[in-house]
């Protein structure tokens, strides 16, 4: 086994990747399978996406559920904190690339985007564990509850402003179209949310069934975490473009008028 130093002597000079590359006039390759030759004709863009961040090429039905799931992940709304940073951007002229790319980076948040959905998996598959130990859910979810003086703080139940999420009904339909049924995750995620639902009128959010259902697959947080970096892209781009389209420093302007003064009352400057 090499210490640190004896490997970075030995990529002096080097870029060594195990996982793939492009061989001129050969092809392209990633974990062993050829971009050109193999993927292209017979795969989406969301089997790629699978195999370069996890290393292996996932069913086909997977796939769709994925790709279901990126519709659901970004909408071309400007009241959603990362697509305001893409509009503030358009406003300011910036390039497309660069208001989505920081968009993408205000997502990384430990309230909302894909960091969320990694906290999601942790925490659904230790709650699994903690009840197959024999816990009941109210005894588990009021012993969570405790932690944040009785308010639901609980990674993938409840959403900030709105009660329920419809997100969840129309993505639970599409993935039994797809001949999935519900593992004992996503069970587990519906029978905590039934207990919610009664005594604290909250829900299942999007993300909390993603974790769930994703656990299911097999998957883990940082697996899951690194299949969504870049779920709010879209959204970005269209808030973007909208005020792009707009004069210059159109989004949200402010009058004086509009700023609501505090501080001290209006004095005398004193004299030299």
């Amino acid at each position: 086994m090499m210490n640190k130093i004896e490997f970075l002597l030995a990529q002096r000079g080097k870029l060594l990747d195990r996982k793939g590359g492009w061989i001129a006039a050969d092809g392209v390759f990633s974990h062993g399978q050829d971009l050109l030759r193999e993927m292209l004709p017979n795969k989406s863009y969301f089997h790629v996406l699978v195999l370069n961040a996890l290393g292996f090429v996932p069913e086909d039905r997977l796939c769709c559920w994925l790709e279901a799931i990126f519709i659901c992940l970004s909408w071309p709304d400007p009241r959603i904190w990362c697509n305001g940073v893409g509009a503030l951007a358009g406003s300011a002229q910036t390039t497309a690339l660069s208001a989505t790319a920081a968009g993408m980076l205000a997502s990384d948040s430990v309230m909302y985007g894909p960091y969320t959905l990694r906290k999601g998996v942790a925490f659904i598959q230790a709650s699994k564990k903690v009840i197959d130990d024999g816990m009941s859910i109210p005894d588990y979810i009021n012993s969570q509850l405790k932690r944040s003086g009785g308010k639901v703080h609980l990674m993938g139940f409840a959403r900030p402003i709105a009660t329920g999420d419809e997100r969840v009904e129309a993505m639970l339909e599409y993935t039994q179209s797809l001949g999935y049924e519900i593992g004992p995750h996503l069970q587990l995620g519906f029978d905590m949310e039934t207990y919610l639902i009664k005594n604290h009128s909250e829900s299942m959010n999007i993300g909390g069934f993603i974790s769930a259902f994703l656990s299911d697959q097999g998957l883990g947080p940082e697996q899951v975490y690194r299949l969504f970096p870049s779920m709010v892209n879209s959204g970005v781009t269209a808030c973007y473009i909208e005020q792009l389209e707009k004069p210059d420093d159109a989004y949200l302007p402010q009058t004086v008028d509009d700023v609501e003064y505090n501080g001290p009352e209006k004095r005398q400057l004193p004299t030299a």
